[in-house]
């Protein structure tokens, strides 16, 4: 599928800005299941912009507006491919056990995905979850399928009803939130399971059946929010990351455009920076993804 994506954001201050610093994760990943056609940033005011790769490798564009400006708008626009993925089930069918060995045989490799980070912690309640579903005699795609689709059905999509501060433990108890919330209940339940995981961020085609049914087809509405989604990477035997969507019940495919990975939201967050002389009156995002 080819897809073609606008991304805005934008700021509105209250008086003016005298210094903006921002970066920003927006440019699409390229990969086996992804490519990237195309791409460019937008800024206004306008600025220099630089590029480089961060530590997870994802793509990051960093720039000043050193004059004084009273908004700032970021216009992120791409065209990118997206492919069917083929399932290994050599890797998919090896036992947790014999997992948790080649895992542990790669520790260092992983252990960033393995560890607690600053948006998931690591506990007893998330253990004993853990241990339900990773049964050492249990075979891990099939386990993490099960994981996925526990938690698409134990937990109500309800926007609004957390924030960026909402811990693990608040949503296991509420069992309420949105895709960011899901993503990071089951990454913290994964790693405790000794299993490596990692946070994605990126976008997903969210139209409504009656848009489907204008276009002939016939196919399962996907929620996520309007500006951007998250979901799940596992790390399989043999290191295949593979992509899985608790919001949706769904491997993630070609109906999701990856953007960024890392070990929760912080290290994917898509614009951040800092500004002197004023505050912010207003944010807006807004996402348009169009299937060509």
């Amino acid at each position: 599928m080819r897809f073609h994506l606008h991304h805005r954001t934008s700021y509105l201050y209250t008086g003016s800005a005298i210094e903006s610093f921002m970066e920003a994760r927006l440019r699409p990943a390229s990969g086996d299941d992804q490519k990237v056609i195309a791409h460019r940033l937008e800024i206004e005011p306008s600025a220099n912009v630089h590029a480089y790769e961060d530590y997870f490798g994802n793509p990051v564009h960093t720039f000043s507006v050193i004059h004084r400006h009273e908004q700032l708008v970021l216009d992120s626009y791409a065209e990118v491919e997206t492919f069917p993925r083929q399932r290994r089930p050599a890797a998919w069918d090896v036992s947790i056990s014999e997992s948790r060995q080649i895992y542990r045989s790669e520790r260092l490799r992983n252990y960033e995905f393995l560890e607690a980070s600053p948006a998931i912690a690591l506990n007893a309640a998330v253990n004993r979850i853990a241990n339900r579903f990773f049964k050492a005699s249990g075979e891990i795609g099939p386990a993490v399928s099960e994981l996925n689709h526990w938690i698409h059905h134990e937990f109500t999509y309800q926007a609004g009803s957390t924030h960026l501060g909402t811990t693990v433990d608040e949503v296991l108890k509420s069992r309420r939130g949105v895709c960011q919330d899901f993503a990071q209940v089951m990454i913290a339940i994964l790693r405790s399971a000794e299993i490596p995981a990692r946070y994605v961020v990126g976008y997903i085609e969210t139209e409504s059946q009656r848009q489907a049914a204008r276009q002939g087809e016939k196919r399962r509405r996907l929620i996520g929010a309007a500006e951007s989604h998250a979901w799940v990477e596992v790390k399989l035997p043999g290191g295949e990351w593979w992509p899985l969507d608790p919001t949706n019940d769904c491997e993630a495919g070609e109906r999701h455009v990856k953007v960024s990975v890392g070990r929760d939201y912080h290290d994917c967050t898509p614009t951040r920076g800092v500004f002197k002389g004023t505050q912010t009156k207003t944010l807006s995002v807004s996402v348009d993804m169009i299937r060509q």
